[in-house]
């Protein structure tokens, strides 16, 4: 007989959550609640069922909350650990083949109940995965309730051993208690005991209540007071069983699964056992996501999983280093070495204030020394001293022509640059040799490439130094201990070389993005972090007393219109004076269903009061004093008296730079406040500011790739190009295009670019629907190129599963065939402007090359800061002009184009002068 799994996916999630401990990947990205259902639902395959659908709640109210607006009422918000598991839960059930069904206005338990009564009727098995036990109401014949996470099932006979009434008796059952969770009323003080033994004497509520004057006691008091909301507790705990629904029981089919996304994400959220059932099942030359996948992309997507040879993925053999002599082995083995593997260990995250413990190498494969320097707890071995082996190595680390190898090796070369030891030769580092090969499969940290390349599972730092209150210094690890932990980190990198660099000497085009971009610009990224910025702080903490003033201000001015005091940081106070009290209308509501009081919900009623104005720029200015004026002067290095920001190489797919500890890249510029922070950032005395900016770098990267002949006229031409596309689209003389004719066509110029459509075009430019597509016509009108481009882009995105930039970088897009029609519209939008992006990145990363070679040991200009399409740097006041010039014609030089790259230069005492 034929079976269809009905799984209540809320239910499981909220469970799961609760059930579970605070589970988190290697990213901190929390994946508690999502491990549980994944689980739930590789069981569920396996038992093969005919038909299947994942149920879950619809966002907005349902006909319950009409019914009793209170209903639900005491359930707390979503934490928000659980709402960040919700979009990777759907992307993997998505995955795994299963309908996903929500329906507006019910529940999940309606659908459920629906579906389950309809095959019933059909003769079908049903069975209902849920935790909830008001799901027991539709046990029947056909129909029993299981729950994965119990591994219990519910039959009739199991209902009445669990509950002590019968599957029929379970609405009454459940009214009589009520619900506190759901906030539904019931009898007061009546439990499952007092509601089994009134239904097995009565039978049915309805009887009960006839006899209701017959109860006795204090309870049958309390019986008698709620019999007037019974009938509405009923009708709340009674599942809809007559939903129309699109889909039919037997339209539930399981599809194919997507093996490609299912390897991204159980890799991403550290699913090890679901990712070997997944390997296990998908063999090595299978197609990954059906028979029209071309195998060029099936080998790109199955290559790298697990280690060609089982070598690579063996425990290797380390030797901890105490004495001279084992020492002096070390180092003639790493003289006659052709690459030289190597790792830092040290005291912090923050390699302008770490310290080295110790220094690990290797030179073969499975073989590798730890050389400890500073590890001190009681009864530590005697170690070589620190100066002495690190002037020992200096001739090697410096030595140009040795080639060397590291995973993440910025880091290490900072950190030795404060030893003195200015480390050359850097030629391969194993997280950029993932990132080229392909920025998307997995992040790039070594743990997650050794699981995907190698097979292999290195020691967790915390298993040698603890975690949380009770992890202790690196430096207090026992030797043997962190031998192994240490020895291994520079053995897998080599390893991970060896696999990752065979790849990219298949790949021609990605190698040269590598040897061309990516290798040299990592001593150019770690000259700027070790020069840090100069900021004033005495600047920033007055901007922040006037940030706290005005914020104030603020809040006094928010009390005055609301009437009463309360809170802007919370977010349950402003529901209840935004929605309750002054009645906006809830545009934009929580994965809950409750009304939201983000960003996007207070823009939406922004013109409807002047209170959700204020609380956004009371958050605005909030976040520039938590994140900038208060934070940065944290941030000023004691020894240096500057700020160094990180710049992270592989975390943008796109090939963008990152800037964290402190991020640079997000101060706002079209701001006062923002322009104010930019203030604080400052020349020395006797330097200037010098800030060198590209101008409409991505538009005109659309010129190039498009070959559009309007678009290159205006480019080629010296336009104004959104002057000239006004021109265009309204049919006007260029000096006759007003102001906002200009911003209509910087809005369609732009919003292209990140595959805006109609609705957003409207949405931004406040106009209508028709009139935006109007607008978008004629543009494509206007220039046809453009449209040409983007279907091509789309289709080349679908045909390979990736699109390229100029230079040959890949950038794949994981949903491009994503059977989810908003992730695959997503994926193809993120195709036609990664190009752009992609492009605009490798051309500034182009330009820092060729800037630091220029400028090489001068001491009257200096590279500090990279932010977007930008460099920043310190020059002396007599250099001002060469170094304007020079800068100006190599980064116009960094690509050639079918445009000229414009680099506009501007030069202020501060940052924001030099805009």
């Amino acid at each position: 007989m034929p079976t269809l799994v009905l799984i209540d996916g809320s239910s499981y999630l909220y469970r799961a959550f609760h059930a579970l401990p605070p589970l988190s990947n290697a990213a901190g990205e929390p994946t508690g609640a999502l491990f549980g259902v994944v689980n739930m639902l590789r069981s569920t395959l396996k038992s093969k069922p005919d038909y299947a659908a994942f149920v879950c709640d619809a966002s907005g109210p349902t006909f319950r909350d009409e019914l009793y607006p209170a209903y639900k009422a005491n359930r707390p918000p979503m934490p928000d650990e659980l709402r960040a598991q919700i979009e990777p839960m759907c992307r993997i059930v998505d995955a795994l083949g299963f309908p996903i069904l929500r329906e507006a206005g019910v529940e999940a338990d309606d659908v459920i109940g629906t579906l389950a009564l309809q095959a019933a009727a059909q003769g079908i098995d049903v069975v209902v995965s849920t935790s909830d036990k008001d799901m027991a109401q539709l046990v029947g014949p056909h129909v029993t309730l299981s729950n994965s996470m119990t591994n219990t099932t519910l039959n009739p006979a199991g209902v009445f051993e669990k509950f002590g009434v019968h599957p029929q008796q379970i609405v009454d059952f459940l009214t009589l208690m009520g619900d506190s969770v759901d906030n539904i009323p019931g009898v007061d003080k009546c439990g499952p005991k007092t509601a089994a033994k009134w239904l097995a004497e009565y039978q049915t509520l309805d009887n009960l209540v006839a006899n209701a004057a017959k109860i006795g006691g204090k309870i049958g008091e309390n019986l008698r007071a709620a019999l007037p909301q019974l009938p509405l507790s009923r009708q709340l705990a009674t599942i809809k069983t007559d939903v129309a629904l699109a889909q039919t029981a037997t339209e539930l089919k399981l599809r194919e699964r997507d093996v490609d996304t299912l390897r991204t994400l159980y890799t991403r959220y550290g699913f090890n056992a679901a990712l070997k059932d997944l390997d296990g099942a998908a063999g090595n030359g299978e197609e990954l996501r059906g028979a029209d996948v071309p195998a060029q992309y099936r080998k790109q997507a199955a290559v790298g999983d697990t280690a060609l040879d089982p070598a690579l993925a063996a425990p290797g053999s380390y030797e901890c280093v105490t004495g001279a002599a084992q020492l002096e082995v070390w180092l003639q083995r790493l003289r006659d070495a052709d690459l030289i593997a190597f790792d830092t260990e040290t005291t912090a995250l923050d390699p302008m204030q770490a310290e080295i413990v110790g220094l690990s190498f290797a030179v073969r494969s499975g073989e590798a020394a730890y050389v400890p320097l500073a590890h001190d707890y009681p009864g530590a071995p005697t170690q070589l001293g620190r100066d002495d082996v690190l002037a020992a190595l200096k001739p090697l680390l410096e030595d140009e022509n040795k080639a060397k190898l590291g995973q993440h090796a910025k880091y290490d070369i900072n950190v030795l640059s404060r030893y003195g030891i200015r480390v050359r030769g850097v030629k391969y580092d194993s997280m950029l040799e993932s990132y080229v090969w392909n920025s998307t499969a997995t992040r790039h940290d070594m743990d997650s490439l050794a699981k995907r390349y190698l097979g292999y599972t290195p020691i967790p730092y915390e298993s040698v130094a603890g975690k949380g209150a009770k992890q202790i210094p690196f430096g207090q690890v026992a030797l043997d201990q962190a031998t192994c932990y240490a020895a291994e980190d520079a053995d897998v990198t080599l390893r991970l070389h060896q696999v990752l660099w065979g790849k990219l000497q298949g790949e021609p085009r990605l190698r040269e993005v590598y040897e061309r971009i990516e290798a040299p610009l990592i001593p150019v990224l770690a000259r700027m972090e070790q020069r840090g910025v100069l900021v004033d702080i005495q600047a920033l903490r007055l901007q922040s007393n006037d940030l706290a003033r005005r914020m104030h201000e603020i809040q006094q001015h928010a009390y005055t219109i609301a009437g009463r005091s309360f809170s802007l940081d919370s977010p349950k106070q402003l529901q209840a004076i935004l929605f309750d009290e002054l009645k906006l209308p809830a545009l934009v509501k929580t994965p809950t269903g409750q009304p939201s009081t983000n960003e996007e919900a207070l823009e939406a009623v922004a013109d409807q009061h002047e209170l959700p104005r204020l609380i956004l720029d009371y958050r605005g200015l909030a976040k520039l004093r938590s994140t900038y004026t208060d934070k940065l002067a944290d941030n000023v290095n004691p020894r240096t008296g500057r700020v160094h920001t990180s710049y992270g190489q592989a975390i943008a797919a796109t090939g963008r730079l990152s800037s964290s500890d402190p991020n640079l890249q997000n101060i706002p510029i079209r701001t006062e406040e923002g322009r104010r922070i930019r203030q604080a950032f400052v020349a020395p005395a006797g330097f200037r500011i010098l800030a060198a900016d590209y101008s409409q770098i991505e538009l005109r990267i659309m010129a190039h790739l498009s070959g559009d002949a309007g678009l290159l006229s205006a480019f080629v031409g010296g336009q104004d190009v959104h002057r000239a596309t006004a021109a265009e689209v309204f049919g006007l003389p260029p000096d006759q295009v007003d102001a906002n004719q200009r911003r209509a066509a910087k809005a369609i110029n732009f919003g292209l670019m990140y595959g805006m459509g109609a609705f957003g075009l409207a949405r931004q430019l406040g106009i209508g629907r028709n009139e935006a597509n109007d607008y978008i016509a004629r543009y494509f009108a206007r220039y046809p190129g453009v449209r040409q481009f983007m279907d091509d882009i789309r289709e080349q995105a679908h045909r390979d599963g990736y699109v390229e930039t100029v230079f040959g970088r890949r950038l794949y897009l994981d949903d491009i065939r994503a059977r989810n029609p908003n992730l695959r519209a997503g994926a193809e939008r993120a195709a036609i402007n990664a190009p752009m992006q992609g492009t605009a990145a490798d051309i500034i990363k182009r330009a820092m090359i060729s800037v630091d070679g220029w400028l090489g040991e001068r001491d009257d200009a200096r590279m500090l800061m990279q932010v977007h399409d930008e460099l920043v740097l310190e020059v002396r006041e007599d250099a001002v002009a060469e170094i304007s010039e020079g800068l100006r014609s190599r980064m116009s030089a960094a690509a050639e184009l079918a445009v000229p790259l414009v680099v506009d230069i501007g030069v202020g005492a501060n940052w924001d002068e030099a805009h």
